[in-house]
């Protein structure tokens, strides 16, 4: 099942191109003949190095001097293609990936861990009873910064009856894997225990910069505190004032980038990883033969079990001190929250007392309006009748003959003006509907364009990089 699975996983996974170098670390009876060597590993000599053949093969001892271990790994310290850490991507050709697996005895399962998430550590012994080997995967990665992958990984074999370890391992520039190779190289003396590199590069992973992340969170947080509560404390350069007003939207804004970097690894999942690492130590022990488990090894083991404990224990205390920072993170976010609901509030209300000051004034104009329109509709018949009536078509002077013969020229003058006025009012009034929606179409284009404008002001503040918070000691 494992050879279908991982040839099936190879044929799926793409591959780039990383530069690629090899390590090789040898410890002997007589310490002078130790080694450490570390050179470019060219793709014509790859398999000479799998197979340790040419100018890899083992080196010709003197009479007395024997082998206590090694530790051979194929290294790509600074992968830098930007989909190096994407999932089913291998940095190595399929059939030349393949060969490195089976010639260094490396985990089959190992290929499809490429799409885990979050720090993963896996170890387990092989189905080799003659000549057992441990074998173990480490690998972190992350998603694109920059347009690049992040991350690191281990893939490691251990052949407990001779103490060899092969492996592969790869890292970006933004990973401390160059830092962990250097940390390795000046510990040959201890490259028999499987679980020296794992080791390091967890030391490395919770190194002194997450302490100073939590440190420099408390202290940001205790500057957002003042800004929101509005202690004397609180100084303009902090960058919450700006000419006397407590600016809101800058302190929501750090309160949640204050949040996310409490957040930055989180010790429980490396207090899992740290549970496997123990495990893997205690199954390589028992597996142990005993012409390998000296006192130097026991010493080496317990030295080892002594860090993993001094690592619980301070990632125990980073959980307790980011826990408490998240809980007074949530009060300031409930009491910013509250603040900027009463500021609303009181701005609702100014605004219902603004409108209702219009709908007065409105209330006003209309009554106005109102009896200007009442007396006109009682005068206007009147006074139109009078203006009929005393025009000359009428003679009240002649009661025999009181409207003259001509009052039609007054209907075919006024009746065709009146159709005229009417028409020309329709017109203009078609002509003034039109116009009026052009405006209104023209307000809302312009009311989405600010919407428009104003999220992506709001997204340009929250998304940049410029912080309230400068770690740096000003002088």
């Amino acid at each position: 099942m494992d050879d279908y699975l991982f040839e099936a996983n190879v044929l799926r996974c793409k591959s780039v191109t990383e530069v690629t170098t090899y390590l090789e670390i040898f410890s002997y009876s007589d310490a002078s003949y130790n080694s450490v060597e570390e050179h470019p590993l060219t793709p014509d000599e790859f398999e000479n190095y799998l197979h340790r053949r040419g100018a890899f093969a083992p080196p010709t001892l003197p009479a007395g001097v024997v082998q206590l271990s090694c530790i051979r790994l194929v290294l790509q310290q600074e992968a830098k293609h930007p989909e190096t850490f994407t999932p089913h991507v291998i940095s190595l050709r399929p059939e030349v990936y393949k060969s490195m697996v089976v010639a260094m005895n490396l985990p089959y399962r190992a290929i499809e861990s490429t799409s885990v998430v979050g720090p993963f550590f896996w170890a387990a012994w092989d189905q080799d009873e003659i000549n057992p080997h441990l074998q173990i995967v480490f690998r972190k990665s992350d998603v694109r910064k920059k347009g690049y992958t992040r991350g690191w990984e281990l893939m490691l074999s251990h052949d407990v009856k001779n103490g060899i370890t092969t492996g592969f391992a790869k890292g970006t520039p933004s990973s401390d894997m160059m830092e962990c190779i250097k940390h390795l190289k000046a510990c040959v003396l201890q490259v028999g225990h499987p679980m020296l590199l794992p080791i390091i590069i967890f030391s490395h992973d919770i190194s002194y910069k997450t302490d100073i992340k939590q440190r420099d969170a408390r202290d940001w947080l205790r500057r957002l505190e003042h800004a929101v509560s509005m202690r004397s404390e609180i100084e303009e350069r902090e960058g919450y004032v700006k000419e006397g007003v407590v600016d809101l939207d800058a302190i929501n804004r750090d309160l949640v980038e204050c949040h996310s970097q409490v957040l930055w690894k989180r010790p429980k999942a490396y207090l899992e990883i740290l549970a496997c690492i123990e495990r893997a130590c205690d199954k390589f022990v028992k597996k142990l033969p005993d012409e390998r488990n000296d006192t130097e090894m026991k010493k080496l083991q317990n030295s080892m079990l002594g860090r993993l404990e001094f690592y619980r224990v301070k990632l125990q205390g980073i959980e307790s001190y980011a826990y408490t920072t998240l809980q007074r993170l949530e009060i300031q976010r409930s009491a910013l929250y509250n603040i900027i609901a009463q500021k609303e509030s009181k701005l609702n209300f100014q605004m219902a007392g603004e409108q209702r000051k219009i709908a007065h004034s409105s209330k006003r104009d209309s009554a106005a309006m109102k009896w200007i329109s009442l007396i006109g509709a009682v005068f206007l018949p009147g006074a139109y009748l009078a203006s009929v009536f005393s025009m000359t078509f009428f003679n009240w002077g002649d009661p025999s003959k009181p409207v003259t013969t001509s009052f039609w020229i007054y209907w075919a003058i006024d009746i065709p003006v009146t159709v005229v006025i009417v028409a020309g009012w329709y017109v203009w009034e078609k002509r003034r509907e039109a116009k009026y929606d052009r405006e209104d179409a023209d307000l809302e284009k312009g009311s989405e364009d600010m919407e428009k404008n104003i999220m992506a002001t709001m997204r340009k503040r929250t998304m940049s990089k410029v912080s309230t918070w400068d770690t740096k000691k000003k002088e």
